[in-house]
């Protein structure tokens, strides 16, 4: 099956900024994270929204994207060793028989892991510390990770002689060649247990659950991880651990919205504060703070208090907050309130109505106009 536009997927068009790409991500996300979403194919959805937005984020990959397609011919030749070449590899091991032998008794890093921590909105603004509890495979202490009963050693294997591979020999269009694979008998190892441990029944390492510290800094966003070192599963033969990477899920919030390190709200007002201004308190991140309402307001005005929004997760200064307005009319009036109305509106008459009416066609038309 053919891959889907990335720009399709996102549900922006092709000359979207970074801004707009930024949101569309998180939105989608937000919807289709498995943490969140238990319908039928949202995981495989949220996998393919991420893909669009790894590529499309990157500023080099979306230019080759944006040139090439899904059909990037740099796809597959970036690195630099031999290693990086993919499917190549396989096919000089077929007709050159691989390259240099590589030590199966060599040391080698144990795997990363990757746990995903939700968190409410204020705790994500704020950071905390906090234990989280992984289960990850740590060498057996019984046979310090050897697979062997204690007071025994692993064997040389008497297939590949110790070398963990055998070389098939095919017949091929080309030619009789020989081809390199691992050993069946030791698994890629070049060694055999024979007499095994109890604990870990010979594998040399045993699956535990781990409670680990970590520090959450404030002002960590949606998909935002970080890598906590040596914590990730254990090495083989003596080879270092590898990585946890703590990937953070915020919840989002009944009040506020969030964007970047800004953080947006919806105010009401009554058709007397904004007429006659006012003072009125917004909720923030940190408590309760004032706002000057100006006589005049009108409804859908924005706004800014300066660093009331979210720190910033690389400690470089602090957000805003926006507040907008909305004007609230009331569905239900008794008959002196209706009188009042109907009063004012007669003393106010329709001049000011009028005025404002004809300043907003005008700008209609010079926008017709191209002015």
């Amino acid at each position: 099956m053919s891959k889907r536009d990335y720009y399709e997927v996102l549900g922006v068009s092709s000359d979207a900024s970074d801004d707009e790409i930024k949101k569309a991500y998180r939105k989608l996300a937000r919807q289709y994270h498995p943490d969140v979403n238990s319908e039928e194919g949202a995981e495989d959805k949220f996998k393919e929204v991420k893909e669009a937005y790894d590529v499309l984020s990157d500023s080099q990959k979306k230019a080759n994207y944006d040139r090439f397609g899904h059909s990037d011919p740099n796809q597959g030749f970036g690195g630099g060793g031999a290693g990086d070449f993919g499917g190549f590899g396989d096919i000089f091991d077929m007709f050159f028989g691989g390259g240099g032998r590589r030590d199966p008794n060599a040391p080698r890093q144990g795997a990363d892991l990757q746990y995903t921590m939700t968190m409410s909105f204020k705790e994500a603004a704020f950071g905390k510390e906090t234990d989280i509890e992984i289960p990850r495979e740590e060498e057996c202490e019984t046979c310090d990770g050897s697979g062997a009963k204690p007071g025994t050693s692993p064997e040389t294997c008497s297939k590949c002689g110790g070398v963990g591979q055998l070389n098939v020999e095919q017949n091929t269009p080309f030619g009789r060649v020989v081809n390199r694979r691992a050993c069946d008998r030791c698994q890629g190892t070049g060694q055999t247990v024979k007499d095994k441990c109890s604990t870990c029944n010979g594998r040399g390492s045993i699956k535990r659950n781990k409670t680990i510290k970590i520090t959450v800094p404030a002002g960590v966003d949606y998909g935002q991880q970080i890598r906590v070192a040596g914590e990730g599963e254990a090495g083989a033969n003596g080879g270092p651990p590898g990585d946890l990477f703590v990937v953070f899920n915020v919840q989002s919030h009944e009040f506020f919205d969030r964007d970047g390190d800004d953080v947006y709200c919806e105010m009401p007002l009554t058709f007397a504060q904004a007429a006659l201004g006012d003072e009125i308190e917004v909720p923030t991140l940190r408590g309760k703070v004032n706002l000057k309402i100006p006589a005049g307001t009108q409804t859908g005005t924005n706004f800014r208090m300066r660093g009331k929004g979210i720190p910033n997760v690389h400690g470089r200064g602090q957000g805003d907050q926006h507040v907008k307005v909305q004007l609230i009319t009331p569905k239900k009036l008794d008959e002196r309130q209706k009188e009042l109305i109907r009063e004012f509106s007669e003393l106010s008459g329709d001049e000011q109505v009028e005025e404002q009416h004809q300043n907003f066609f005008e700008k209609v038309k010079r926008a017709f106009k191209g002015d």
